[in-house]
C-alpha cells in the first residue's frame, strides 16, 4: 500500500495487493468518510423507462461509512454508506458501495485515528510482497501455499499416481521431479526468497537426492511434519527449524501470540477471553495485548453489533495496550475464534469470579 497523503485525520492511500484490502477492512470504521473515484449505475435516455438504459458511469463520491465487508475470495473490499458529496445527478443521502480492489485510490477521514490503526497503515505501507512458500509433501501428494498477511493461500495441489508396489519407486521419482518443476516456476512467478519443505518420514531427503538446482536448494529450509495435508502447514509454522525464516512474517507472530495466550489460560495466569472478561480487564487497565480476530470484527459488523467490540478496542488503545488483529484463516485465529474471537494477555493476573 502507498500512503499518498496523511495529515491530521485524513489519509489518502493507493491499494496494491490483496493484503492491503485485508488491512483496510480493519482500519475503516462505521462513521468514517471514504471518498474517491467509483462506478455508479446511471439511467440514460428519455422519460419512458422502456427506452432507458442503465450504464456504469465513473463518478467521484464521498460517503459516510455504514458497512464494511471484506470478500477475501472475490478479492474485493466493499464499503457502503450514504452519499455526502457528489455530482448533481447523484442525490445526497442516497446509498452507494465502493468496490475497492487491488489498484484503488481512496481518502479516509476519521474523527480520531487510533494508534493501532495508524500503525497498521504504516505496516501495510512497509510490507513487501509475500516471498515465502510452504510445501508439504510425500511421494504421492504435495500442497503448496504462499504466506499472505491474512493467512495461507494455497496455490497448488499435486497428486501422484502410486498404485502398484512394483512401480512405486519410479512413480515417486517422477512425482518429485514434478514438485521440483513447480517450485522452479513459482520462484520466478512470485520472486520467492524462502521455500519451507516439510514431509513426514524421509521423503524430503528423497527429493533432495534428485534436486540438482543449487539456487533452488539454497532457498529451502527443511522441516518435519506428522502428515501430508493442508492442516500440516500450521504444524510446520511452529517448528523451531523454520522460526528464523518466519520471524518477520505476520502469520507466524500471530500464531505465537495466540499460543502465549493459551499458555496463560492453561495455567490460570494473566489472561482474559470472551467479550465480558476482556472488557473488564481492559477497563481496569490490565490489558498488555488485545487480540481480536478479523472474523469477529466482520461478523459483528454484519450483525450491526460492533459497538461493544469497538469500544473495547478504543479503551485498550487509550490505555496503551498493543492491539493485534488476528486473521481467522490460520490455526491460531481459529483457536482464538473458539474463545469468542477476543482475548487479552494481561499485565497481571485478575479474578473474574
Amino acid at each position: 500500500m502507498k500512503i499518498l497523503h496523511f495529515h491530521k485525520n485524513v489519509a489518502k492511500v493507493l491499494t496494491e495487493n490483496l493484503d492491503d484490502l485485508w488491512h483496510l477492512s480493519s482500519i475503516i470504521d462505521v462513521g468514517d468518510s471514504v471518498e474517491g473515484k467509483t462506478f455508479r449505475k446511471i439511467k440514460i435516455g428519455g422519460e419512458d423507462e422502456r427506452s432507458q438504459k442503465i450504464v456504469k458511469k465513473p463518478v467521484f463520491l464521498n460517503i459516510s461509512v455504514e458497512k464494511v465487508e471484506f470478500h477475501r475470495y472475490s478479492d474485493i473490499l466493499r464499503v457502503s454508506g450514504k452519499v455526502l458529496e457528489g455530482k448533481d445527478d447523484i442525490p445526497k443521502g442516497s446509498y452507494h458501495t465502493f468496490n475497492i480492489d487491488e489498484s484503488t485510490t481512496i481518502t479516509i477521514t476519521k474523527q480520531e485515528w487510533m494508534k493501532y490503526q495508524r500503525q497498521k497503515l504504516d505496516e501495510a505501507a512497509k510490507e513487501r510482497q509475500p516471498d515465502t512458500l510452504i510445501c508439504v509433501f510425500d511421494r504421492e501428494d504435495a500442497y503448496m501455499a504462499l504466506m499472505k498477511k491474512y493467512g495461507l493461500e494455497t496455490i497448488a495441489e499435486l497428486h501422484g499416481d502410486v498404485e502398484k508396489k512394483a512401480e512405486a519407486k519410479q512413480a515417486g521419482k517422477n512425482f518429485y521431479e514434478e514438485i521440483i518443476k513447480s517450485l522452479k516456476e513459482y520462484v520466478v512467478r512470485y520472486k520467492l526468497r524462502n521455500i519451507i519443505m516439510a514431509s513426514p518420514a524421509f521423503w524430503k531427503e528423497e527429493l533432495l537426492k534428485r534436486l540438482k538446482d543449487k539456487d533452488l536448494k539454497d532457498r529451502m529450509v527443511m522441516a518435519t511434519c506428522s502428515s501430508c495435508d493442508k492442516g500440516a502447514m500450521t504444524e510446520v509454522l511452529k517448528r523451531q527449524e523454520v522460526q528464523s525464516v518466519l520471524q518477520q512474517d505476520r502469520i507466524s507472530k500471530e500464531i505465537q501470540e495466540v499460543e502465549l495466550l493459551l499458555s496463560e489460560i492453561s495455567k490460570q495466569g494473566a489472561a482474559a477471553y470472551g467479550t465480558e472478561e476482556t472488557a473488564t480487564a481492559v477497563q481496569a487497565g490490565a490489558a498488555k495485548t488485545l487480540l481480536v480476530t478479523d472474523s469477529l470484527i466482520q461478523k459483528k459488523r454484519q450483525e450491526d453489533d460492533f459497538t461493544k467490540i469497538n469500544d473495547i478496542m478504543k479503551s485498550a488503545d487509550r490505555s496503551g495496550a498493543d492491539i493485534r488483529i488476528i486473521s481467522g484463516e490460520h490455526d491460531g485465529g481459529r483457536k482464538l475464534d473458539g474463545l469468542g474471537g477476543i482475548a487479552a494477555i494481561l499485565r497481571y493476573r485478575m479474578s473474574f469470579d
